[in-house]
């Protein structure tokens, strides 16, 4: 039996076994694609979930799916994950220029790809623009490209929490385009079809259905995302517990089972909540007023097979456009690439090598992320 062959029967057996469950458990609603040969699909991405989600659409169809280089990297556990299905690598905070390769190998032996193009799960409820080389892959490929928009995914599994609510989950297809038709247009023309067709703000969908995801654990984790108080501006005070999200200074609100704040104080969306502690947290950085020091922080090496090399352990510091951990020291400038996967996991590329930062319990690390975002931009 090939390889292609074993993933197809394996993929056959996936969906008798887990279908029916995926369905009960996020209670999807989901249309059936029938599409003949290969097919790039493109989606935005919500859960942790998504592939298992979108598979029940594709109840005969067979894909591999580009997923996180991490999960390359779980011992066993990998090698299980690789013989069954062999998902296609993506180094987040690296070149993409290898996961390309192998998409395009795929697709021109007639096999059929899923990726989810922006890169990331939501954080806020509101989709990101697609990878930029998303296009010229469109394009390279040569074969049909398919857009599907999954609703509700995140308020029923926000990247942030760990515990499922029950509500409503849509998944279809948006747009269906062909070869000749995809020639005729430019990369970027490519994308901007791509980023209309699998925008969701969750907020702007909710206003208008009012689903109620049962739970009393609507605020779980929130400080894997929330990292600056509204009331004292701190970084580093805000705790979850249950539907409350409240800081030391006493600041406190709740998390309603529609996703929105009770009393709309001081915010009524978490994407709100988001606009502000980035628009803060940008302010105070360009006055020269930040200074981050998070304990328990694990800095690895990755090579290029997934191998890992421990380097240090101990307080992970942004200070003077500089990321530190003991005495390793990373400059904000000639950090080329920098990702998150999960909530408190960062990946990045230093003169062409590439590195973890793992920080330990619910620690945020997203205001590392920011800044050198933020350090990008002016660049």
């Amino acid at each position: 039996m090939t390889v292609y062959k074993r993933h197809q029967r394996v993929w056959g057996i996936l969906q008798v076994v887990l279908r029916p469950w995926i369905i009960h458990k996020f209670s999807i609603q989901s249309e059936p694609i029938d599409i003949e040969g290969p097919v790039l699909f493109v989606s935005n991405h919500v859960t942790t979930w998504d592939p298992l989600i979108v598979a029940t659409s594709l109840k005969k169809k067979q894909v591999y799916y580009v997923a996180s280089e991490h999960i390359f990297r779980l011992g066993f556990l990998s090698k299980i994950i690789v013989w069954l299905v062999g998902p296609i690598s993506r180094r987040k905070g690296a070149s993409a220029k290898d996961t390309t390769e192998k998409c395009l190998e795929h697709l021109h032996q007639g096999h059929s790809i899923w990726l989810f193009a922006e890169g990331e799960q939501s954080w806020d409820g509101r989709s990101k623009e697609v990878i930029r080389g998303t296009g010229k892959l469109v394009k390279d490929s040569n074969v049909t490209l398919v857009t599907y928009r999954i609703d509700g995914g995140f308020l029923s599994l926000p990247r942030w929490a760990d515990t499922i609510r029950k509500g409503k989950v849509k998944g279809k297809v948006v747009g269906i385009y062909y070869p000749e038709e995809l020639k005729k247009k430019t990369a970027e023309e490519i994308n901007e079809i791509m980023n209309r067709d699998i925008y969701v703000d969750a907020w702007e969908t909710q206003r208008k259905e009012m689903i109620h995801y049962r739970s009393d654990l609507m605020a779980e984790h929130l400080e894997r995302m929330l990292y600056l108080c509204p009331k004292c501006k701190k970084d580093g005070t805000l705790h979850s517990n249950h539907n409350r999200v409240y800081c030391d200074c006493g600041f406190e609100t709740e998390v309603l089972d529609t996703g929105f704040f009770k009393d709309d104080e001081p915010f009524e969306t978490l994407s709100e909540w988001e606009d502000w502690q980035k628009k803060t947290l940008i302010e105070a950085y360009h006055e020269g007023n930040l200074l981050f020091e998070d304990a328990g922080a694990t800095l690895m090496r990755i090579g290029n097979h997934h191998e890992t090399q421990l380097l240090e352990k101990g307080i992970l510091y942004l200070k003077n456009n500089t990321i530190i951990v003991n005495t390793q020291t990373f400059a904000l400038s000639k950090i080329t690439r920098m990702a998150m996967t999960r909530y408190g996991v960062l990946l990045f590329t230093y003169e062409d090598i590439y590195y973890q930062i793992r920080l330990e319990g619910n620690v945020n690390v997203r205001k590392y992320l920011e800044i050198w975002n933020y350090e990008k931009r002016k660049r």
